[in-house]
């Protein structure tokens, strides 16, 4: 075989991943040479990757092209939902779109939309074998040192951006996470491979707090994440009851600066259960739990733990999503009530109503085990908001101001249910919902809302507006599950 054999479909590949990338970004690409060179060595590596599964030289390249146009689509997609371009970590939630298509955006792998095609493009890599020539080296000999030896090429390199002057060169190129910049100046591809060597990288070192005696003042703190809620009176609809009990009634409420816009729920989660920002997570912002598995000395639920509390995890999901179940563990529950324990309750919509799930978790501090520490994750306002998804209902603004009615009756509920009790309760909005008419402003994401209720206490402040972080608002909550805490404060 002729060295063109290889270069020529080579400098296609290259070529036609630049265009359609190009006429797909919503910014302009960098052309300068520097840029342009990372840019085209992250296509050869797709290309090469292809191509040690087949060793044809345009089925190769034609996968690259497809590749590219693929990551391009969901790549505007997800900046017109969510306001983010396509990141490494978004590799690991692929086995969860079969499972759960509808949380994103897709259709079921039964459906002939989606099978035809694939089963198309699987007839024609077969047919594509048939008709292209395997471009092996001559002999038995040389054929099996290559077929071993380029797969074991492109592990040593991956490796190799591991070692000391490997992660020396990607901080020169990332010193350090800014996606909207780098995927313009080196493309979607070289982008996503070298962020996830720097994430592989870091050091994932956390800081230990230090042991206090004592013990806490609150029996009970419940802390619960409101799927896309925020205040319904910000985006038109009707004043809730519940925003007006929190102002009256809470010890401190506000604004929620969340990491992200419509989506990416597991980082606030992260955020309020570890106190710790996107800015102190490098390269593992993007998916908290992917970086950590859990592992955060930080958590919540350590701390609640190691102060005698019983911690629980109220979710009415499945347990693999996001991994919950097994990172859930590592954060420090002890107790998991999740989809098959809400088996009986009513669903609104596709998901268990929120009222349904503080029943729940009313019932779980009714049991009088002692100090109880309950985080909970609602579901029942998950998007998408699309016709049939309520009786009579089909404009999404209309279902999405349905359900959060429902969420603040839910936070009512609690309110009432732990008034009384030596109890914290705090209830927050994980993210703005992703609504056709509430896009990401160019600025960062929608800030949420928060509350902050201590019962039990006589004479306390009157209620205080005190905008936070989620990473903020972790940090405050510490204070109620760790001994001797002077005092709530933004």
């Amino acid at each position: 075989m002729s060295l063109a054999t290889y270069l020529v479909p080579l400098a296609v590949a290259l070529i036609g991943a630049f265009a359609i990338e190009a006429a797909a970004s919503p910014q302009r690409p960098s052309l300068r040479p520097g840029d342009l060179a990372i840019r085209a060595a992250g296509y050869a590596l797709i290309t090469l990757f292809w191509f040690q599964f087949s060793w044809r030289p345009w089925l190769a390249a034609s996968s690259c092209l497809l590749t590219l146009a693929i990551l391009s689509v969901v790549d505007r997609l997800k900046r017109r939902v969510i306001g983010e371009p396509v990141v490494f970590s978004d590799l690991a939630l692929l086995a969860q779109v079969p499972r759960h298509p509808q949380l994103y955006y897709t259709l079921p792998l039964t459906d002939l939309r989606i099978a035809g095609p694939l089963l198309l493009a699987l007839s024609a890599v077969f047919a594509w074998y048939v008709l292209e020539p395997a471009a092996l080296p001559g002999g038995t000999a040389a054929s099996i040192l290559a077929i071993l030896g380029l797969p074991a090429a492109l592990a040593a390199l991956a490796l190799a951006g591991l070692t000391s002057p490997g992660q020396r060169a990607l901080r020169h190129i990332f010193p350090h996470p800014d996606l909207a910049r780098d995927v313009a100046r080196y493309g979607l591809v070289a982008t996503m491979m070298g962020y996830g060597l720097r994430r592989l990288g870091e050091d994932d070192a956390r800081p230990v707090p230090a042991r206090a005696e004592g013990s806490p003042d609150d029996e009970i703190v419940v802390v619960v994440q409101l799927e896309s809620f925020l205040d319904p009176a910000r985006l038109g609809g009707p004043d809730l009851p519940a925003m007006a009990r929190i102002r009256a009634q809470a010890a401190q409420y506000g604004r929620l600066a969340v990491p992200a816009h419509g989506a990416y729920t597991m980082r606030s989660e992260h955020a309020v259960l570890t106190g710790l920002g996107p800015e102190s997570l490098g390269f593992g912002r993007y998916d908290p739990y992917l970086a950590r598995k859990g592992e955060e000395p930080t958590s919540l639920a350590r701390l609640a733990r190691a102060a005698g509390f019983e911690t629980v995890f109220v979710h009415p999901f499945h347990r693999d999503f996001f991994d919950r179940a097994r990172v859930f563990e590592r954060l420090g529950f002890e107790r998991l009530v999740m989809e098959e324990d809400f088996s009986e309750a009513p669903r609104i919509g596709p998901y268990v109503g929120d009222v349904a799930v503080a029943d729940r978790i009313l019932a779980e501090v009714a049991k009088d085990r002692g100090r109880t520490f309950v985080f909970s994750v609602t579901m029942e306002n998950h998007g998408p908001w699309k016709p049939g998804r309520l009786t009579g209902i089909d404009e999404p603004l209309a279902q999405y101001l349905h359900h959060v009615a429902h969420t603040g009756q839910s936070i009512e509920r609690l309110i009432d249910g732990l008034a009384g009790r030596r109890a914290t309760l705090c209830v927050f909005g994980d993210h703005a919902p992703s609504l056709p008419d509430l896009r990401p402003p160019e600025a960062g994401p929608v800030a949420t809302d928060y509350a902050l209720f201590r019962f039990g206490r006589d004479g306390g402040p009157a209620p205080a507006r005190i905008d936070l972080t989620a990473a903020q608002l972790g940090c405050v909550l510490r204070d109620a599950v760790t001994p001797k805490r002077s005092g709530f404060g933004g």
